[in-house]
């Protein structure tokens, strides 16, 4: 199994994506801490995964992370899946500095203290693999808010951390997976954007389709598989990239 004896932390493991990626971990033989900010989304997920360690920890908080961290001690892959409270639908123009800022700044403040506490302890072992998910919406895309700017912030961070880290044995990774048609509902797309109907959200999802070199969207399977190669051995010459799950969307 590609992830026999490593110990894993997935922060935002409740989430569609988070328990995906959480499972097919599992699966290849890794060792889950499930991370989150509520215990029954997080609980359902272990119900799954035999000897899985559950925390209710807010990645904003900075000695929260750190503390959880060092209950944990060593620990080979670190996932960031946390949501920023993004909003979307609407002009840049007509959109409140509160909405567009807040991705940006809970995106990066998330990320920037997971992979801070996990890279020390990763350098100081000589290993280890940072890993991160956006939209890949950093080369710009309309009526999206701050997602983009919130990507672009997150890129160049996974990008610098491979820099600084890879020399000490540390990669830093991440996945563009706009779109993924199983994360979507009418419940959870109506948070970003409050004017969304079911009738809109196969709309969205038929016109993604169509926007990807592929006409295809990305399956969760697809998404979680992605992320386990990533954290493989098998990927120990990638870092300081991303991998697109999208299947190339044509308007970047």
């Amino acid at each position: 199994m590609l992830l026999t004896d490593k110990t894993a932390i997935i922060y935002g493991a409740g989430g569609s994506i988070g328990g995906a990626v959480a499972r097919a971990f599992a699966a290849e033989g890794a060792r889950l801490h499930l991370v989150g900010r509520t215990r029954e989304t997080l609980e359902a997920v272990a119900a799954d995964i035999k000897d899985a360690e559950v925390a209710v920890v807010d990645a904003l908080d900075e000695a929260a992370v750190e503390e959880h961290l060092a209950r944990v001690g060593d620990v080979d892959i670190s996932f960031n899946l946390v949501t920023r409270g993004d909003v979307q639908g609407a002009p840049l123009t007509e959109m409140p500095v509160e909405d567009f800022l807040r991705p940006v700044t809970d995106g990066l403040r998330a990320n920037f203290l997971t992979a801070r506490a996990a890279g020390r302890r990763m350098a100081e072992r000589g290993s280890g693999v940072i890993l991160t998910l956006d939209s890949g919406s950093a080369h710009g895309s309309p009526m999206m808010g701050g997602t983009g700017p919130a990507d672009a912030a997150i890129d160049t961070l996974v990008r610098n951390l491979a820099i600084e880290l890879g020399p000490r044995g540390v990669r830093a990774v991440g996945m563009w997976a706009a779109g993924v048609p199983e994360t979507f509902s009418v419940e959870k797309l109506s948070a970003v954007n409050p004017a969304i109907d079911a009738a809109a959200v196969q709309g969205i999802v038929d016109h993604l389709a169509q926007m990807r070199m592929t006409r295809r969207n990305p399956t969760l399977a697809e998404v979680a598989a992605t992320a386990v190669f990533l954290a493989s051995d098998h990927a120990a010459g990638l870092t300081g990239t991303f991998v697109n799950v999208t299947g190339g969307m044509v308007a970047r």
